[in-house]
């Protein structure tokens, strides 16, 4: 069943805030991290620091990764990510803010200039020392191989281009996100529980200032009780969403 308060809103807005979180993408394969299955029931994360300190940490994090690599091989965009797409050729998105690190967004043809990835992608390796990024396919070739962590060609410490626990968000993303959440006049957050921070602030600066807040996923979100909120959809959000959407564009 199509919600149509949601239908609504989507036909009225022109700058619309796409806030997505890790329940976007499980349709497509992608593990969840802190669900009761999730990903960190039987992974303990490598703490940034760790990562910079010790060699073993870093053949940790990187066996980790491999197993995330592979898993991104088979995953594809799914009706969710679509849907943000269509509603940014309809000129309707001022940005798409994420949560997630899989490169589903990008690879479902979401416009760069409006896409901030607020932890970063696994679609891309940095160097810790010269900021240099690179392909991922060499590099984990290569650990495969080895059982070494990988280096940059400066000697510099190879990682996924994603925020580790312990490290910094880059200020320059989360100022894109907090201007587009000045400047939006609908703020929808997809499959997120909106638990971890600073990102799940963002909705929140576009709420406060009386932006509508529309909320969709299955399971309870941190925000369900916020009174900023003013819709909140429970369901599977690559359901749900695009039926919206399909009726807002029709």
């Amino acid at each position: 069943m199509v919600e149509a308060r949601l239908v609504e809103r989507l036909r009225a807005a022109r700058r619309i805030l796409i806030f997505s979180g890790a329940g976007i993408s499980t349709a497509s394969g992608i593990p969840d991290f802190r669900g009761p299955n999730g990903v960190w029931t039987r992974r303990r994360p490598v703490y940034y620091d760790e990562f910079l300190a010790s060699e073993p940490a870093r053949v940790e994090y990187w066996d980790y990764k491999l197993e995330t690599w592979d898993v991104y091989q088979q995953a594809r965009p799914n009706a969710a990510h679509d849907a943000v797409v269509a509603l940014e050729r309809a000129g309707k998105v001022a940005a798409v803010v994420t949560q997630n690190v899989d490169g589903l967004h990008r690879r479902a043809g979401t416009d760069a200039s409006l896409l901030v990835e607020l932890h970063g992608t696994d679609l891309l390796v940095e160097c810790q020392t010269c900021r240099a990024t690179s392909e991922p396919a060499p590099h984990f070739a290569r650990f495969r191989e080895t059982r070494r962590a990988p280096r940059c060609a400066c000697g510099g410490l190879l990682k996924a281009a994603t925020i580790s626990f312990g490290q910094s968000l880059r200020s320059a993303d989360l100022e894109r996100a907090a201007d587009a959440a000045m400047h939006a006049d609908l703020v929808v957050a997809l499959g997120s529980t909106l638990s971890v921070y600073p990102a799940a602030s963002v909705p929140l600066i576009a709420a406060g200032r009386g932006t509508p807040y529309v909320i969709v996923n299955r399971g309870p979100t941190e925000h369900d009780d916020h009174p900023a909120v003013t819709l909140r959809i429970e369901g599977d959000v690559t359901v749900a969403f695009p039926a919206a959407v399909d009726e807002a564009l029709a």
